[in-house]
This record gives structure tokens, sequence and C-alpha cells, in this order.
């Protein structure tokens, strides 16, 4: 039963993109939040419904770990949909929705108990191209749910190939330093939240600044690993790190603690075991976004951590450890303090390039009042951008003159 169920749900794919050689590819279609959401029936299923403006090509598919529906389809506007409004059962413990790749969109529901697909369709109004998709649900065993999930295969939906590292190139003594700046989180993946305030859009704003602070700084060509509010897996962000041949790679991040109270600026490095309890615990819930967001990477991180982890400790730990400890007297020197346990280590998986520096910087904490106030104030954030730039230009020279000394 399991083979058919997968079966009919990849031939969704191409059932689906019919209708659309008659539409306008530049017109998105229109989420119509009034009619849409998802509800329990009276015999214990769910329905999920879209209203949309017009008729799209999808694929809706489950995954487990944790137990989810995922609904890939052309992207869509999804002005005046709100997760919260949408989610009306018991079933489906959140929602979330947005942009997951250029001109596509996905919409993830988080199932509270495990459900297969029993029936998906899309119907369009033959004379105004309006389209209803509905998805229903029904209750099933754990084991069912595992034999079916998975996404259906599809070659125009593959990952794009991580690319190799290339070999090292030595840079020229008065060459550009290489910065790749990764702002957190992003699109369907917002990150920790405080009210209105997303982290994914305040680091994308701190990005921009350390770009232009270490562009006015000369000497370094900067990247970022997003430029807008997009969603980018963990290993898109250190392949593009690769791709530009990066001398290191700086994340940036501000989480919200559920419990207890942190405030300051962290600065983190790789290890296979988190530093303490609270750096594990920060480090799953990052590495799971992708999962959330309907991307199972598991099985890449499985093939390649371990050659990872063991040439990180042989050359690489070191240089990514000297940083950290730059941008640490950087950060306190620049603003005046950081977190009482500054220098950590977790096993992140954007941090598990091999051969590039990379540290992840925890700026603050959107959970703490003081440093919300201070992660909003471009001031604080130019204070900050200007003691990142000094860590980083004081572990280059210090990197330099080590290096000088293994060649001799």
């Amino acid at each position: 039963m399991s083979r058919i169920i997968k079966a009919g749900l990849a031939l969704l794919w191409l059932c689906a993109a019919a209708p659309l050689a008659a539409q306008d590819r530049g017109v998105l279609a229109r989420v119509q939040a009034e009619k849409s959401g998802i509800e329990d029936t009276w015999n214990g299923n769910a329905v999920l419904r879209l209203a949309l403006s017009q008729g799209v090509p999808y694929r809706v598919f489950t995954l487990t770990a944790p137990n989810r529906l995922v609904l890939d389809f052309r992207q869509v506007d999804w002005q005046g949909a709100e997760p919260a409004a949408l989610d009306r059962s018991d079933a489906v413990e959140g929602l979330r929705f947005g942009t997951v790749r250029p001109g596509w969109s996905r919409l993830v529901a988080l199932l509270a108990a495990p459900m297969a697909v029993k029936t998906a369709g899309l119907a369009v109004d033959p004379a105004g191209g309006a389209a209803l998709l509905d998805v229903v649900l029904t209750p099933v065993d754990q084991s069912a749910f595992d034999a079916a999930a998975g996404a259906p295969p599809d070659p125009a939906w593959a990952e794009p190939a991580i690319p190799e590292a290339a070999p090292a190139v030595p840079r020229a003594p008065d060459g550009p330093l290489v910065v790749v700046i990764d702002p957190g989180h992003g699109g369907i993946d917002p990150g920790a939240q405080n009210g209105e305030v997303r982290e994914a859009v305040l680091m994308l704003a701190m990005a921009r600044e350390l770009r232009e602070t270490l562009l006015r700084a000369g000497g370094y060509d900067v990247f970022l690993t997003r430029e807008d509010d997009g969603f980018v897996s963990l290993e898109a962000r250190v392949a593009l790190a690769h791709e530009r041949r990066a001398d290191l790679f700086i994340s940036l991040h501000a989480d919200a603690l559920e419990a207890g109270r942190a405030s300051g600026s962290a600065v983190y490095t790789l290890a296979a075991e988190a530093s303490d309890a609270a750096s594990a615990a920060l480090a799953e819930r990052h590495n799971r976004d992708d999962l959330l967001s309907g991307l199972d990477l598991s099985g890449a991180d499985d093939r390649v951590a371990g050659v990872l982890m063991d040439l990180a400790r042989l050359d690489n730990a070191p240089r990514s450890q000297a940083l950290a400890r730059h941008l640490v007297d950087g950060i306190r020197n620049a603003t005046g303090r950081v977190h009482k346990h500054p220098l950590r280590q977790a096993g992140f998986s954007v941090l598990k390039s091999a051969d590039i520096p990379s540290v992840l910087v925890e700026v603050g904490f959107l959970s703490t009042a003081a440093d919300l106030d201070k992660l909003r104030d471009p001031l604080w954030r130019a204070t900050m951008a200007a003691g990142i730039r000094d860590g980083i230009a004081a572990w280059a020279l210090e990197d330099a003159a080590l290096a000088n000394l293994r060649r001799h």
C-alpha cells in the first residue's frame, strides 16, 4: 500500500503541471486566506485547503523526524495569510510557508501524530481560473507513516551538487581577505522571534552593515550567503563559501531562550560535543531548521560529517578557535561587554567546512530586553560590526605569521 501511495504522490506533480501552459508565468498566484486553512473532520481526518487565484503545478509528500506534511508549488503571493489563522486543526502543531527557492513556494505542516495523504487534488475553475488545492490526511500508525514518507523522485527538485573544496590557492600577501558572512535563517525559517522582531531580518541587517564596515576598511572581498529574506539550506551556505574560496566564514545569529536568562555576545566553534547543555540545545534547533522546512539533510550529513570533523581537528580547528578568540576580544573592546562564557563549542552544521576557518557569532539574545534594544539600534550594530572587523584584522595578522612559520 505504501508503494502505491508514494507512486501516486509522485504523479501529482506531473498531473498538476498541465494547466500551467496557458497561464502567464510572470503573474503570481495569490493565496485567498479567508477561504484557506486546515481543519479536522468528523471522521478523524484533516483537510488542508488552499484557495488560489490561479492553478499552479504542485507536489505533496510527507517526511519523518519530525512528522510533517510538505507542499511544494509554483511561487505564490502569501500576503494576508497568517499561519496561526490558517491552522484550525488539532492534528497540526504548526504551519510554515514562504519561498523555498527562486520561483517556488513551500508549505510545511508539523503533524501532532502520523497522518498519511489520503487524497490530494487541484480543481481549477474553467471560467475564471481560480483554483482549490485540497489535501485530505488520515491517521495511520508510525510504521505506515515511515514507509510512505519521502520526497518523490524528481530531477527538477534535486538539491544542487555541493562543490568539492577546491585546492587551496595561496593568497598574495597584499591580496584581499575573502570573507563570507552568513545571516542566519531566512524566508520560511524566521529563526527566533520576539513579538514582531524576527532573527532572520535582524541578522540580514547586521550582515549588510558588517559588509559595509569591512569594505570601508579596505583589504576585504565580502559575500553574503543571502541578500534577502529568502530560505537558504545549511549545505548551500557552506557550498557558497567554497565557491567563493573564502578565507573565513562567519555566521550571525541572535537566539531566544525559552528558559533562563542570557545576554551578551558569544562566539562558537565546531565540536563533536557541545561545551554545555545550552549550546547543545541551540545546535539541535539550528540544525533542525532545515528539517522543519521540509529538507532532510541528515543523509548527506551522515556521509561526510565524520570526514569533515577529522579534517577540521588537524588544521582548521585551531585556526577557527584563534579567530573566535580574536573576535571576542574585538567585540569586548568595541561594545564593552560579552557573554559571561563567550567562547563556546557546539556541533552546528553550518560550521562543518573542513578547510575554511568558521565561527558562529551569537550577536545577542532576542529574549533579553537589554539585548533586544541593542540589536534594534543601528548605532550599536555599527559598534558591533567595528568590533568584529577589529577581531578579523587581528586574526589575519596572526594567521599570516603562523603560516610563514609553517612554511619554514
